[in-house]
């Protein structure tokens, strides 16, 4: 294969591609915002319904939205009695609402937000992960299209394997694997985020020498000679964190190849990652050209996406 990084300047992620990825994640976040304005909207009109704080109580749909805006989470509530719940509301009513006087309506719903806020913050670091591996399903996708290579890929919602189609709207979004067959006629499979006990980790992605029957939803990972490769994803674009991941990254890839190497098998290894700064870029460069790492990319160039795509296609 030949590698279209010539230097480890080529895999720095730049100013305009740092911009564009922050702008690209706050129009996510704004999307994934509108179900909690909408509802927030449905509260305000609701508990508009109470002439005083204390009659918030008596409007029974509004009551889940009142233990959020209380600061309690789904999950702590799953802990609470019916008891429990109504002293937690009144505990918010007494003390942040009633003294709110005749704004209380717009102090509850400005609490749900800020709960509801924080909350959405939290799943969109974990939303990260998920957008930078369907960016990867994506050029895939294109790729086998572009060759005209028939495929199969595991629906994650049905656990059933579908048959590629002219349509592949969005399938990005609900795809845990990839099957098909590369140009030497050989059976592939491409998962992620799978436990690989051979390295006891868990691991973004993950191709095999399989076809779908033998993926037999992901207990193939306990084959380890039928494990071509292993890669670590890392999509978060802070630059500020950039090296972090790196190191993650690099100890997971290390241990990765000591555990083939002690059961004499052996493995690729590639990393993906949206940000790439100078120092991560000449360590990643070095690992290419000894060979230690067999493919690498930067998630926000195109060029290199598409020819990390190919290399798997190929494999």
């Amino acid at each position: 294969m030949i590698h279209i990084i010539k230097s480890p300047a080529d895999l720095v992620t730049s100013r305009e591609q740092t911009r564009a990825s922050f702008v690209a994640f706050a129009l996510e976040k704004n999307r994934r915002s509108t179900p909690i304005i909408e509802s927030a909207k449905s509260l305000k009109v609701l508990a508009g319904k109470a002439k005083t704080a204390k009659d918030l109580l008596k409007i029974t749909e509004i009551q889940p939205a009142l233990l959020t805006a209380a600061g309690l989470s789904d999950k702590a509530i799953g802990y609470f009695t019916e008891d429990d719940k109504d002293k937690a509301i009144l505990s918010l009513i007494e003390n942040f609402l009633e003294p709110a006087g005749k704004y209380f309506v717009d102090e509850v719903v400005y609490r749900y937000l800020l709960i509801k806020g924080d909350s959405l913050g939290g799943s969109m670091r974990n939303i990260v992960g998920a957008i930078a591996q369907q960016k990867i399903v994506r050029t895939l996708l294109s790729n086998l299209s572009v060759s005209g290579t028939n495929y199969k890929w595991l629906n994650n919602k049905t656990k059933i394997w579908e048959e590629n189609s002219a349509n592949d709207f969005a399938i990005e979004e609900q795809l845990k694997a990839l099957s098909w067959q590369n140009p030497k006629c050989k059976n592939r499979v491409l998962s992620f985020n799978l436990n690989i006990p051979i390295v006891k980790n868990n691991i973004d992605i993950c191709l095999f020498s399989a076809d779908s029957e033998e993926y037999n939803n992901g207990e193939i990972v306990n084959t380890p000679e039928k494990i071509l490769m292993l890669g670590e994803l890392k999509g978060g674009i802070d630059p500020a964190g950039a090296d972090e991941h790196w190191k993650t990254g690099n100890t997971a890839l290390n241990r990765i190849r000591a555990a083939f190497v002690q059961h004499n098998l052996k493995i690729d290894t590639s990393f993906i990652a949206a940000a790439i700064e100078k120092k991560m870029a000449s360590e990643i460069f070095e690992q290419l050209q000894s060979g230690t790492l067999s493919n690498a990319a930067n998630l926000t160039i195109d060029e290199q996406l598409i020819n990390y795509c190919d290399w798997l296609l190929k494999l």
